[in-house]
């Protein structure tokens, strides 16, 4: 039986865990970007100091990677904390310029052991191809080179340190970025980020440079390109279905109204493509699922993050989609049409919940950033009643995701203390976040919970 302190712990832990999924020390709708990166500096610190051994094993979550960094840079600064193993199995599942910053702020803080070398260089060793990487990420590359006390040998070391003592290089993409500082037609051989610049240097148009480049293109620069690449006449050739779900979403959202009226069916097929793809051998087990997704004023999110709040709802949706076998999405605007949503209007949550709870589903998700307003506390009036006195033996399963951290509470905002809430960044996290939910609901303790952190950790 788990003691009042383990009570406290789980909590604790759960209430980290959600932090490490939805905060990334950015503004948020309702706090400015110093709140955000306070509030989550003065927990990892918390969670550090008081449960070492956890905070270490969060690492195996589906934790976001701004978090990831910031927990193994606290781990590499106190010796002998932390599992090596799993650190490098982070580190390798992250994106190259996010390790290249940690690399970066480890220098930056003196942070230099033996074991954040050895870290480092088993990272650098593990690149399938350092010289692209020390093309396209040239300073950040030399510095962890520095960093880690590390000797090239050959012409990497000369390009990164010395790139006028050879005349030429025989790797390609070292040589390629030598010919493109006094050769046009080389820079399109070159990363786009890095064609870029010397794009600008040779005073190549816009137009005629991503005409050229787009071979070159990276899946999501595609993406990100798409839109202003089509004002040029320029098409990237953008695999939306490819692409993973959130990104899909966000893209749509991008887009006017009128633009996705007229590409609808494009644009639903490669959400529902996505989704399918999210959902792999769970497609349709869920039995009847209904879902509360929030599309008021506040889910633009802000400026730094753009619709990110709607964009994760509107994922959430077609992911649920196809995990049920029968599905009601209802958003709280009253509006139909998923593919038209948009930012607006205040968020009667209550109401929409009810709607949803009358036909009495197997599931119940809703996707909020907690925000009810439209009368204030109504949901969780609605969610009380329904649990203690319509369905006290929790036949219909009811979990809140919300994808916005509170600074203020050190947490994301919770509906009511009824149901269970947890972080949600990117909806391919959802199965695995609706599991996590049952330790928030109490269905079970610090034993299990830790019992669960350590099986994600052995099956990294």
């Amino acid at each position: 039986m788990d003691t009042y302190a383990d009570l406290v712990e789980c909590e604790d832990v759960l209430l980290f865990a959600n932090a490490a999924i939805t905060a990334t020390g950015q503004r948020e709708f309702h706090s400015a970007g110093y709140e955000q990166r306070l509030s989550l500096d003065f927990l990892h610190r918390y969670i550090q100091g008081n449960y070492p051994d956890v905070y270490a094993l969060t690492l195996a979550l589906d934790i976001n990677d701004h978090n990831a960094a910031m927990i193994i840079r606290n781990l590499l600064r106190e010796p002998g904390s932390g599992d090596g193993a799993l650190i490098a199995w982070r580190l390798a599942r992250m994106s190259p310029p996010r390790v290249y910053r940690l690399f970066r702020e480890l220098r930056r803080d003196g942070v230099n052991n033996r074991r954040t070398r050895a870290i480092i260089r088993e990272w650098l060793a593990g690149r399938q191809d350092l010289a692209f990487d020390a093309v396209k990420y040239r300073s950040a590359v030399k510095a962890a080179v520095r960093h880690a006390h590390l000797t090239l040998e050959g012409e990497l070391g000369d390009f990164l340190f010395a790139p006028r003592s050879r005349p030429r290089f025989d790797t390609p993409i070292l040589d390629v970025w030598r010919r493109a500082h006094y050769e046009k037609a080389a820079l399109y051989e070159l990363p786009y980020t890095v064609a870029e610049g010397f794009a600008a240097r040779h005073g190549i148009s816009r137009e005629v440079f991503l005409e050229r480049i787009a071979p070159r293109l990276t899946r999501l620069e595609r993406l990100r390109l798409a839109e202003s690449a089509g004002k040029d006449g320029v098409d990237t050739g953008a695999d939306l279905a490819a692409m993973p779900l959130v990104r899909v979403a966000s893209y749509v959202l991008s887009l006017p109204s009128a633009t996705r009226e007229e590409r609808r069916a494009e644009l639903v097929g490669a959400l529902r493509a996505a989704a399918g793809r999210a959902a792999g051998s769970r497609r349709g087990t869920w039995g009847s699922v209904a879902a509360v997704l929030d599309d008021s004023f506040s889910s633009f999110g802000s400026p730094v993050k753009r619709r990110r709040p709607l964009a994760v709802a509107l994922a959430c949706h077609y992911l649920l989609e196809a995990l049920a076998a029968r599905y009601r999405g209802l958003w709280v605007s009253g509006r139909a049409d998923p593919l038209l949503a948009r930012p607006s209007g205040p968020s009667p949550l209550g109401q929409r919940v009810l709607d949803a709870l009358e036909h009495r589903p197997d599931q119940l998700v809703i996707v909020s950033d907690g925000w009810d307003n439209a009368p204030p506390g109504l949901a969780a009036e609605v969610l009380r009643v329904w649990r203690r006195r319509l369905d006290p033996a929790g036949e219909v399963s009811i979990v809140h995701l919300n994808p916005v951290y509170d600074a203020g509470q050190f947490d994301v905002r919770r509906l009511s203390p009824m149901v269970p809430t947890a972080g949600i960044r990117d909806a391919e996290d959802l199965p695995a976040l609706v599991e996590l939910a049952k330790f928030a609901e109490g269905r079970s303790g610090l034993t299990e919970l830790r019992a669960y952190l350590g099986d994600r950790a052995a099956r990294r």
